[in-house]
């Protein structure tokens, strides 16, 4: 089992990673983290290339994403909430996947074949609604050809770990039993 793991918090020992390093702990099978504030992939400038082109014309870390996309079985989209949506940098990372957003309606190809389980961790505080953020990811999957399986949230960070927040651990805990498990129907 391979497992891609985005993750959009720019504190490396912040409420997400709190709950990124317990997920990873039970995840079987090998995974990659891209850190969306350290790693070196440039926002999609709409250049046009992949419009008639497999893949970016930006050679950059996301050249080895791209190839981790296509051979995992699990993506898991972990981010703190800013204003009720994914963090910025995510998501200029996360707009390097136009290539297969255009490879489906310009090329008329199939850019990702194998079909991988989604997962979504959110953590936040304030007072800011989650669906945005959730309905963001869930888009993010269909172009890497994912199906959610469930969200794991914990809203309420100004006043409680996410790591003692029962519903977000039971709920992570749901996502990594689906992700563990081997054959691709189990509970979808």
């Amino acid at each position: 089992m391979k497992t891609l793991i985005f993750n959009g918090s720019p504190r490396k020992n912040g409420d997400t990673v709190t709950l990124l390093k317990e997920f990873t702990e039970k995840l079987e099978g090998e995974y990659r983290v891209v850190d969306a504030y350290y790693c070196n992939i440039a926002p999609c400038t709409d250049c046009r290339y992949c419009k008639t082109n497999a893949g970016c014309s930006k050679e950059d870390e996301m050249q080895q994403v791209y190839e981790y996309i296509q051979e995992c079985d699990n993506i898991l989209i972990a981010s703190p909430i800013y204003f009720s949506e994914l963090t910025g940098q995510l998501l200029a990372v996360m707009s390097r996947l136009q290539t297969y957003w255009c490879a489906r309606f310009f090329r008329k190809e199939i850019p990702i074949i194998k079909k991988k389980k989604g997962g979504i961790i959110l953590v936040g505080g304030g007072d800011g609604s989650m669906s945005k953020a959730i309905d963001t990811a869930e888009s993010l999957f269909r172009k890497m050809n994912a199906v959610s399986v469930g969200t794991a949230y914990s809203h309420n960070t100004e006043n409680i770990s996410p790591i003692k927040d029962e519903n977000a651990v039971k709920n992570m805990n749901i996502i990594l039993e689906q992700f563990n498990c081997k054959s691709f129907g189990h509970g979808i």
